[in-house]
């Protein structure tokens, strides 16, 4: 059993790495402590065999290290939507929560929640679950910023470090799976004017920046 730190360690290394190595600076950057703590720290990952590290070359997961950050991904995600679904909580309360029980839950809880929740895909905000065998789905879509007036998009994933933005999304009924139109963009990085269930909205780019959405089709 590892501990809480080292869980906390493997899990960001594992979101920074997005197929290169990281480094140590950015891994302190993330974690908000010190590049010392942080060089302290691969190393003893290192030790573990959860990690590879090259001064010159960055932090990159061993497979056990890949192994240990899904299943810790897998927990907080799977705990996130059971409290959305089974207890309540609103999506803008669930990760700091998720934060706390991921770990300590047993395999037998893990494998309940999953059960009840028939083997979900996706937390609250979008994001892959993985699977009890270590698959996780690694597609990667369009920040809302991107997109063009005369669009039709289906929003598929929400940035969840924020609450006060979930909350602020949630009032506008702006969640995963949700369709909307873009009907225009104000120059100069202006807010862009959307439709959603017949309900206009302007957002600004703080808002379209970290809404992330597929095509659906081209409106008239």
């Amino acid at each position: 059993m590892h501990s809480r730190a080292i869980q906390d360690y493997i899990k960001v290394i594992f979101k920074l790495e997005q197929g290169a190595a990281v480094s140590t600076s950015a891994i302190a950057l993330r974690m908000g402590v010190s590049q010392a703590s942080v060089t302290e720290m691969v190393k003893k990952l290192a030790q573990a065999g959860l990690v590879t590290h090259s001064r010159y070359q960055g932090v990159t997961l061993t497979g056990s290290g890949r192994s240990l950050a899904l299943e810790m991904i897998r927990h907080h995600r799977l705990i996130e939507l059971y409290l959305h679904k089974a207890l309540g909580f609103s999506w803008d309360q669930v990760d700091a929560e998720a934060e706390r029980l991921e770990h300590v839950i047993s395999e037998e809880m893990e494998a309940a929640m999953a059960a009840w929740l028939n083997e979900p895909t996706e937390d609250p905000h979008g994001d892959p679950i993985p699977s009890k065998d270590g698959v996780i789905s690694m597609i990667r879509f369009l920040p809302l910023t991107g997109m063009t007036p005369g669009q039709s998009v289906r929003i598929r994933r929400v940035s969840d470090s924020d609450p006060s933005l979930l909350r602020y999304l949630g009032e506008r009924g702006l969640y995963p799976h949700v369709e909307l139109d873009i009907l225009s963009q104000e120059p100069f990085g202006g807010p862009l004017l959307v439709r959603v269930a017949g309900v206009e909205h302007a957002l600004g780019v703080g808002v379209t920046d970290r809404v992330f959405v597929e095509l659906v089709e081209a409106i008239c």
